[in-house]
């Protein structure tokens, strides 16, 4: 033994996506990752003998089946978990929407901010919910439309509606001057076809003591996201796997180097309902669960694979009891849709997330009471957006996210 006892600050998180499901990914390959705890563990599932013997006891006690459980949580940040959310989704990040040059924008004070007289924002493939940056605009004061983080609020062929984040008014400007659109980052959705079935090597380095676990065939079964009014926002990833080996030294020996992403807080942000802006949310959670599960097979003490299962998204917000908007839609089973968008800092060009929710029901609508503001707890699920598609103004999904930092 080496004297020293472990300590959670020389424990390294690496992780590596497989390419042939519970292959160990090439030691090459290893990422670091930042975490507030990873209690990922091998499991095993155990048989006792049931005899009934004349000595009154127990002669046999077996191990079975392996397994891997537990999860990954941090605090959320930008660009640190791309991977676990596309795995979660089953979609990688894809390359967003552009115009590419167009000369026939006019920019306006008042909704709609944005309008083209040629083209189509739908065709070139933008979407409610997009937080995007113009360029280009050169004529005198409408350059301080360039290089802002723009959300969209509602969105037609020609007309683009909606607000710089940081709180700026969009200059005037007529159509002329040679002016881009971009979305920022990249955006991943719950596909309706061609879903990914992910799979990673994950690593427990104990640098201290020289010590390693590596376990394989990891799939994310979740991901759980949760945005205080204070604090920081927070995210989990329930990790379900098939086996682990122990080391001494670690396996990733050179792993590329941790996310430098900003952390989030609900504060540096909104929360859109309809397309309209609701600042009386107090908190919001939200959990993405790809129903995954394992199974036995005779003569091995490893199961074949973790299967994916239907993928439901469900949460619950607080907000203070204002008026009737969510209890009526509550009780009259009215479709919402819904956008959170977080902000790493208030600068024009922060980067951020947006977690976009296009056609919502809300199951629920109960108040606390007391000498305090009134809070009400709205659970809701959402569902597959029948609606959205190519040339509409919404995806045809049920969930999607954007993130600024997406590689």
């Amino acid at each position: 033994m080496s004297g020293l006892i472990a300590v959670g600050v020389a424990k390294q998180l690496i992780f590596a996506k497989e390419t042939t499901f519970a292959v160990q990914a090439a030691a090459g390959t290893g990422q670091l990752l930042r975490r507030v705890t990873s209690n990922i563990d091998l499991a095993k599932k155990t048989y006792k003998s049931t005899e009934i013997r004349p000595d009154y006891q127990r002669s046999d006690f077996r191990h079975g089946t392996r397994s891997v459980t537990g999860t990954i949580s941090d605090e959320l940040s930008v660009g640190t978990f791309e991977a676990f959310m596309a795995s979660a989704m089953r979609q990688a990040f894809q390359a967003a929407a552009t115009t590419g040059a167009i000369t026939t924008v006019t920019a306006s004070t008042a909704g709609p901010q944005f309008v083209r007289s040629a083209g189509s924002f739908l065709t070139d493939g933008f979407k409610v919910g997009d937080v995007v940056r113009w360029s280009g605009f050169s004529t005198g004061g409408a350059t301080a439309n360039n290089a802002k983080n723009f959300f969209i609020s509602a969105l037609t062929g020609p007309n683009m509606t909606g607000v710089f984040l940081n709180g700026d008014t969009v200059a005037a400007d007529v159509a002329g001057d040679s002016v881009t659109c971009s979305v920022v980052g990249k955006k991943t959705r719950i596909p309706t076809t061609g879903h990914t079935r992910d799979s990673y090597t994950i690593e427990h380095s104990y640098t201290d003591i020289s010590q390693s676990q590596v376990f394989t065939g990891c799939r994310i079964s979740q991901m759980n996201v949760k945005l205080p009014s204070t604090g920081l926002a927070t995210i989990d990833f329930p990790i379900l796997g098939i086996n682990a080996t122990e080391a001494a030294g670690a396996y990733f020996t050179t792993p590329a180097a941790a996310s430098t992403g900003k952390i989030l807080a609900a504060v540096n942000g909104a929360m859109y309902v309809g397309g309209v802006q609701v600042a009386v949310v107090t908190s919001i959670d939200f959990t993405v669960n790809g129903n995954m599960t394992s199974g036995d097979v005779v003569g091995s003490n490893v199961a074949p694979d973790i299967f994916p299962g239907s993928v439901d998204v469900t949460g619950t917000l607080s907000a203070y009891f204002q008026d009737e908007t969510f209890q009526s839609a509550f009780y009259n089973e009215t479709e919402v849709a819904g956008v959170v968008v977080l902000t790493a800092d208030n600068t024009p060009t922060a980067d951020f997330q947006v977690f976009n929710f296009p056609r919502c029901k809300f199951n629920g609508s109960t108040k606390n009471d007391g000498e305090v503001g009134l809070v009400q707890t709205v659970p809701f699920v959402a569902l597959l957006n029948n609606a959205g598609g190519a040339a509409a103004s919404s995806l045809l999904t049920t969930m999607s996210i954007q993130d600024s930092a997406a590689t």
